[in-house]
Formats: C-alpha cells, sequence, structure tokens
C-alpha cells in the first residue's frame, strides 16, 4: 500500500513538472510570436567599396623573362578564383604590396599560402625577371572592388544594416569577394542607363567626392552587412518584417533612389512566390509604376537590395533583373537575409544559419566600375533564362 502511494505521488510530481515545462514552452514561444522585429526599410542608393583579405587571382598567363617564356603560376598550381594570403610567410595586404615583396625577393623561389574552396595550402613558385626588369609570377589579381548598390534596411536597436540581397562577386572569377574591410559612402544617382529588352540598365552613382557612412563587415550569398556609423543618414519609420509564410502574390512596392538623392516608392506586383527557392529568387516581381518604367524600364543594376512591402510589412529585397524583361525580376525573403546576418531569431531546434549559394549554377561577368578592379552589376547565364544582378 505504502508502495501504491509512494508511486502515486511520484506519479502526481512527474504530472506537476511536466505541466510546468509545458507552461514555460508555451510561453516562450508566445514571446517569440509577440516580439515582432521592427526595422527601417531605407531604399537609398550607396557607394560600396570592399578590400580583400589576400589577394585574388583573376587568372594566370605566361609572361616573357628575359631568357623564355613561362608562366611560374600555373607551374606551381595556382587557378583562377584562388586567394593569395602570404608571401614568404608575411600576409599579403595589396597587389601593390605583393609587387613590392616580388621586387624585393627577385627569382628566388617563394612559397606561398592560398585558400582554396575553403581549404588552405602551400604552394612554391620560381619568378620570372622580365626584360625590363620587373619581377612576376604571371598572375592577374584584385585586392578591391567598388559599385552602386541599395540600403535594404537599417535596425534602429543595433545601428546594423543589410544590402544589396546578394553578394559581392569578383568580376573575372564569379567568386564571393574574401572580405578584410569595406564601407558604404553617401552616393548621389547621377543618371540612369534605361534598361532594354536584352540589355539590363544601371544606375551611375557619385560618390568619389562623398563621405562615409557606414562599415561592410559580412560579403554573403544574401547581402552585404555591417553597421551605419552615421544615423543622421537614414530617415523613417520602422515597420514590422513579415514571415515568408504571410507574403502572397498581389499589390506591394519598392523603395529605391533612381535621382540624386530622392528616395520614393513605387508600385509593383508579386506574382509568384516560391517559399522553396534555395538562390536568392523567393520572389518574382513586375514592375507596374508608369513614372519607373519610364525611367527606368523596370529593375536596373544598382537597385539590388531595394526593399519590398506588402500590407505595411517589410518583406524582402529586390536582387535581379530578367534581361530578356527588365520589367521583371526576382526578390529575396528579408528573413533569408536577416538568417545570413545572424540577426534573425531560429526556430527551436531549428539551425540559426542557413546560407544559401544565390549564383549556385551561373556563370557570368560584372559589368565593371573599377577602384583597382571589379563591380557590383553581375551578369547571370542560366539555362532556360537569362538574368542579371540587379
Amino acid at each position: 500500500m505504502h508502495e501504491t502511494q509512494a508511486r502515486q505521488g511520484v506519479r502526481r510530481g512527474a504530472a506537476v513538472l511536466l505541466a510546468m515545462v509545458l507552461a514555460l514552452s508555451l510561453g516562450w514561444q508566445r514571446t517569440w510570436a509577440d516580439e515582432e522585429r521592427q526595422l527601417i526599410p531605407v531604399g537609398k542608393a550607396v557607394g560600396i567599396k570592399l578590400f580583400a583579405d589576400g589577394v585574388l587571382v583573376v587568372s594566370v598567363s605566361p609572361v616573357q623573362g628575359t631568357e623564355e617564356t613561362r608562366s611560374p603560376a600555373k607551374e606551381c598550381g595556382l587557378k583562377e578564383g584562388d586567394i593569395l594570403l602570404t608571401f614568404n610567410g608575411e600576409k599579403i595586404r595589396s597587389t601593390e604590396h605583393l609587387q613590392a615583396m616580388l621586387a624585393e625577393n627577385g627569382e628566388t623561389a617563394a612559397e606561398l599560402t592560398v585558400q582554396r574552396d575553403g581549404k588552405t595550402l602551400e604552394v612554391t613558385a620560381s619568378p620570372v625577371v622580365c626584360e625590363d626588369g620587373g619581377i612576376r609570377l604571371g598572375a592577374w589579381i584584385r585586392d578591391s572592388m567598388a559599385g552602386v548598390g541599395t540600403l535594404t534596411y537599417y535596425d534602429p536597436a543595433t545601428g546594423s544594416y543589410g544590402a544589396l540581397g546578394h553578394g559581392i562577386t569578383d568580376v573575372d572569377t564569379a567568386e564571393l569577394m574574401p572580405l578584410a574591410s569595406g564601407s558604404i559612402m553617401e552616393t548621389m544617382v547621377k543618371a540612369v542607363k534605361k534598361g532594354q529588352r536584352g540589355d539590363p540598365g544601371e544606375l551611375k552613382g557619385d560618390f568619389t567626392v562623398q563621405r562615409d557612412v557606414g562599415t561592410v563587415t559580412v560579403n554573403s550569398n544574401e547581402g552585404i552587412f555591417g553597421t551605419v556609423e552615421d544615423a543622421g543618414f537614414i530617415s523613417g519609420e520602422a515597420v514590422s518584417v513579415a514571415e515568408p509564410e504571410e507574403v502572397h502574390a498581389g499589390e506591394a512596392s519598392i523603395l529605391c533612389t533612381i535621382s540624386g538623392s530622392d528616395t520614393r516608392a513605387y508600385e509593383v506586383e508579386i506574382l509568384r512566390v516560391n517559399p522553396r527557392s534555395r538562390d536568392g529568387r523567393d520572389l518574382l516581381l513586375r514592375v507596374t509604376d508608369p513614372e519607373l518604367l519610364e525611367t527606368t524600364g523596370g529593375i536596373v543594376q544598382g537597385m539590388s537590395g531595394s526593399p519590398i512591402l506588402q500590407d505595411g510589412r517589410l518583406v524582402g529585397a529586390v536582387t535581379h533583373v530578367l534581361v530578356a524583361n527588365p520589367a521583371e525580376g526576382y526578390g529575396i525573403f528579408l528573413e533569408n537575409t536577416l538568417t545570413a546576418a545572424g540577426q534573425a531569431p531560429c526556430e527551436a531546434g531549428g539551425p540559426q544559419h542557413r546560407l544559401r549559394a544565390s549564383c549556385a549554377g551561373f556563370t557570368g561577368i560584372f559589368s565593371a566600375k573599377r577602384l583597382t578592379g571589379g563591380a557590383v552589376g553581375l551578369i547571370l547565364y542560366r539555362k532556360g533564362s537569362i538574368e542579371a544582378k540587379a
């Protein structure tokens, strides 16, 4: 009898404990549901400068030496897309720094640390002494790029921002630019190249004499992220962020800047929602605003990152334009950009970071605007359609 009462007591205790756990769990879930993230949709055009962590190999080619023509880069196994990190144990800071170390090293065999496909390897290269006295590896390299894009959102609680909706990729290799540092700059849109069927348009901005307003700390497939250092650069009211299941086909709007610094809302229609998309094409859009169609032809390069709003909520960002029809393009769910930035709350038991390769299956070239080389408007070719990153 006493054993039976003991068992009943244990069961009652376990039931009370289980009820408490369930209550806590339900309370936690309600807390997440009740907390709606508030972000400011921005839509401002910004100049973007990125400086690489190391230098990127754009191509390898033979060079004419004093005795023979050869390519030390090719001989030691360097490939397009490799990132050169160190030269004889010293970190490579820029293309000029590597050239200076080559000149000091001469034709002596040198050790290079290389990053390829996320792995690090060591190679030995024997530079060539050229007829002009220069010391060369036979590799074209790049350490920076610049261009114009659009700021998607600003988080007033943290000072952080997201922009572009896709990564900044090298002009020649289509690889994500390995980021050492970067900045966003105040920009004036001086002109628009109107998009035509088969020829994507472009925003042309002037940021050469403008001021930096923030830093770039992340370059991912879902966008660039960083901190706004001048909060006075941001204006507008915060709105809630829509969950992907709340986004639907129908009327919407985008915020963008197509003249000077005048940011305005323009009408678009969401034609289709692709909840299972894994390449930055979550939303199919069509520009319906007569003024935007007249000025730009639809979506143009430089509008990447333009925030998409529907039903008073921030739902995503413009990412691509269809080259065959510049009035249409794609967008990414804002939740996916926040996840890539590490800012989205994760589901219980779910992954916190779900990075998606927005360039998977594509090859192509940039339309170029150079610092020491590079740009932001990648033309992408894919079976069945031709698209351009806006």
